[in-house]
């Protein structure tokens, strides 16, 4: 596995966010804020998922490109999104998520 599956990849807007699902066929999407605890405790757990599934992971901060917001409708911090050959395919925006339950949402959406 590559490393740069084994660690959340952070990206810059919509058109880096792009250039990662043009990348792989399937990624997990983290929208974010600066200054989110929720979003800080999460990373960790997302590396994990990263190298427990073998799903790259993307962290995006809507803030940096305020188009994200309603192109992917982001509503709260932290949502997750897991998009398939560029396709949103299930979203988990219930706040903090342990590593357990990001990896059952994964696997189940696959």
């Amino acid at each position: 596995m590559s490393e740069q599956h084994q660690r959340p990849m952070r990206v810059a807007g919509g058109e880096e966010l792009d250039d990662v699902l043009a990348d792989h066929d399937r990624v997990l999407v983290e929208f974010y804020t600066k200054g989110c605890t929720l979003c800080q405790s999460i990373e960790p757990v997302l590396g994990n998922v990263a190298r427990e599934t073998g799903v790259p992971v993307a962290m995006v901060n809507p803030g940096e490109d305020i188009d994200l917001v309603d192109e992917w409708n982001v509503r709260s911090v932290p949502t997750l999104v897991l998009v398939e050959d560029g396709v949103e395919v299930a979203r988990l925006a219930d706040g903090f998520q342990g590593g357990q339950a990001i990896e059952d949402f994964i696997a189940e959406h696959t």
